[in-house]
């Protein structure tokens, strides 16, 4: 098994049991290879919550450019509700698990078909 595939089987058990969400695997392997190789890097790889750059980040870089999505308030709501779905105090929020919800959040699993 090769490190991305180590990664994606990570990510999907902080699905199930910080998320209480099972894995759509395909759709999980396709955000991740999504990510690019910042699933490597560990700054990268995970999103910092309480840093509001980084929300900006997630909103502008992954569900306005990537997801298509128009800016407005609900975007913001969004990130807000899957981070407290992840848990506010958990300390890594991998970045490729956080898409993956904010993907399904949104209905745009279409974007990875």
């Amino acid at each position: 098994m090769g490190k991305r595939d180590e990664l994606i089987a990570k990510y999907a058990e902080d699905l199930k049991s910080k998320c209480g969400m099972d894995a759509d695997m395909d759709l999980l392997t396709k955000v991740t290879i999504g990510c690019g190789p910042a699933i490597y890097d560990a700054d990268a790889s995970t999103v910092a919550a309480s840093q509001d750059g980084e929300i900006e980040t997630v909103k502008n870089n992954f569900l306005i450019k990537k997801l298509g999505l128009s800016d407005g308030p609900e975007l913001s709501e969004a990130i807000n509700k899957v981070l407290e779905t992840y848990g506010m105090s958990e300390r890594n929020k991998y970045r490729a698990v956080v898409y993956y919800m904010l993907t399904k959040h949104f209905g745009k699993e279409s974007i990875y078909g």
